[in-house]
């Protein structure tokens, strides 16, 4: 999992990342000289779990770059764009602070940001589209041997998280609820928080065999990380998946839609396939119910009386079904054919 690495943590725990990353854009100006000048800015994960799929994601939407070694940036050769490669945390920072116009991240870091610096009629950032992979959930985890069960179990004990500010704000929510008041402030106004929750890079899962934490908080896929390291989930704080971000004042709003459009066509593409079949005319009413299509099915008249040609976007995961469907109403002659790209309407 890559986690939030560039966000501070609780009680007084900061990271030296954030603080670095805020000299590496124009580190990489000084670099290329004025190749950045009317560059729309674009910023993807630069390892992780979301990267092959981003950039994946570029090369089907025809964004044609060379990245060199050991250098964070790639000039676009097709379009005038720049890649910006950054940890998947430290996105929402850049784009929500206008230095960066587009992102792609998962949508548990944008809450992380947002917790600690939360969006203003001028910053933070703008979700465009939901990018269908990555998809996961932050969540609270416990021993599967133990008396925890709930996450109220949870409250005044140590919970470890790279999350810390979704952490924080979760378990502040669940003391409040219990405790059916207002909690007491320190000097600062701020809530106490009896539940200590402490910060770690990576290998959360660890935490717990080794008597660091109680409960974690941390990012799910399959769970099958999770059940190996004898942990159970109690409770989810988010669910997320890889989005598309833009800032709110984009300096090339029409290139911002042109790429947003072309994302959205790959997508689209992966996620859909084209199914042809022919049927008695008769029969039509009951086939349409089964392949609707995206907006509406393509039907066309044969030269053979009674008869019509159907085509129709049928989502890929439920296309064998739809087959066997078509099948027992009478459909035939079925084709499916795969979709290289598209152009769709949201």
């Amino acid at each position: 999992m890559e986690h939030a690495n560039g966000v501070n943590g609780v009680n007084g725990v900061a990271h030296k990342h954030t603080r670095s990353m805020s000299r590496s854009l124009p580190f990489l100006t000084d670099i290329l000289g004025n190749s950045l000048n009317d560059r729309l800015l674009f910023a993807v994960p630069k390892k992780g779990r979301l990267n092959q799929a981003c950039l994946d994601l570029l090369h089907g939407s025809d964004i044609q770059f060379h990245r060199h070694s050991r250098l964070d940036i790639a000039l676009v050769k097709n379009l005038p764009l720049a890649l910006i490669f950054l940890p998947a945390a430290d996105i929402p920072t850049f784009v929500g602070e206008g230095r960066v116009d587009l992102g792609i991240t998962g949508r548990d870091q944008v809450a992380e940001h947002e917790c600690l610096a939360p969006p203003t009629a001028t910053t933070g950032v703008e979700e465009v589209l939901d990018l269908d992979f990555g998809k996961c959930a932050l969540q609270v985890q416990v021993p599967q041997k133990g008396d925890l069960t709930r996450p109220e179990d949870l409250i005044g004990k140590n919970v470890v998280t790279s999350f810390t500010n979704l952490t924080e704000q979760y378990f502040r929510k669940l003391e409040a609820l219990q405790s059916g008041e207002t909690l007491n402030g320190d000097a600062n106004g701020q809530i106490k928080l009896m539940t200590k929750i402490k910060y770690v890079g990576g290998s959360v899962e660890a935490a717990c065999a080794l008597g660091v934490a109680d409960g974690i908080v941390d990012l799910v896929e399959s769970g099958e990380t999770m059940r190996a390291a004898g942990l159970k989930a109690i409770s989810t704080v988010i669910d997320s998946s890889a989005i598309l971000i833009k800032s709110k004042h984009p300096s090339d709003p029409r290139l911002v839609e042109l790429i947003a459009s072309r994302i959205r066509g790959v997508i689209t593409a992966q996620k859909y396939v084209l199914c042809t079949y022919n049927i008695e005319r008769p029969k039509l009413d009951a086939a349409c119910k089964i392949t609707p299509g995206k907006r509406a099915p393509t039907i066309n008249s044969l030269e053979e009386e009674g008869w019509v040609a159907v085509s129709a976007m049928v989502e890929r995961k439920r296309i064998a079904v739809a087959m066997d469907e078509l099948t027992a109403v009478g459909a035939c002659d079925i084709l499916v054919m795969k979709i290289e790209n598209s152009r769709t309407i949201p």
